[in-house]
């Protein structure tokens, strides 16, 4: 189970990043600074990456990201509008704010690493996995191979058809040497 992050250290992150980017929306730096100065919603505010997935999650950017400037879900809903959210980050104090940020580098920022949770809204499926990446290099290994053998098998029919000898020497030699390097290549079974 992960530690929660304390009210000093969002306070202190949510300091310095506004210290250090300027924001596409200047209602997104009301939001952080009411933040900052609310004790009582911060305790309930979450830094997290994909916060479209949240019950109430908020997107903020940077002028130096080419992301939306800001975006506020609540449940099946989506605005563009800060000053709707903001209202309904002051009407419902209570209730937990997942904030996502987007700046150049975030994800190798230390500072912000420091903040993030992890997101427990996140769908399975959203993720790809590394096995996932391998099957999919397979799958276009495979498909690849066929396309090429195709291609020259075709081309092989066509050559015999023309009585073409040194093409059709050729083709089978391109052939051969396809075959000999997917024998090398066990991913690619034929």
């Amino acid at each position: 189970m992960q530690t929660p992050v304390s009210l000093q250290d969002k306070k202190s992150f949510i300091q310095w990043f506004l210290n250090h980017y300027q924001l596409k929306k200047r209602e997104s730096v009301w939001i952080l600074n009411y933040l900052v100065n609310h004790n009582e919603v911060l305790s309930n505010v979450h830094f997290v990456r994909e916060a479209k997935f949240c019950p109430r999650g908020i997107v903020i950017t940077s002028h130096c990201s080419e992301e939306v400037p800001f975006r506020f879900y609540k449940n099946q809903l989506v605005t563009t509008d800060a000053e709707k959210s903001f209202h309904d980050i002051r009407l419902n104090r209570h209730d937990p704010l997942y904030i996502q940020l987007n700046f150049e580098k975030a994800n190798q920022n230390i500072f912000y690493a420091a903040v993030l949770v992890e997101n427990p809204f996140i769908p399975n499926e959203y993720f790809i996995t590394q096995k996932d990446k391998n099957l999919a290099a397979d799958l276009l290994d495979r498909l690849l191979f066929d396309s090429t053998k195709n291609r020259l098998l075709n081309k092989i029919d066509k050559a015999l058809d023309q009585h073409d000898r040194d093409t059709f020497n050729q083709l089978v030699k391109q052939l051969n040497q396809l075959e000999k390097k997917a024998d090398n290549q066990p991913d690619i079974h034929r």
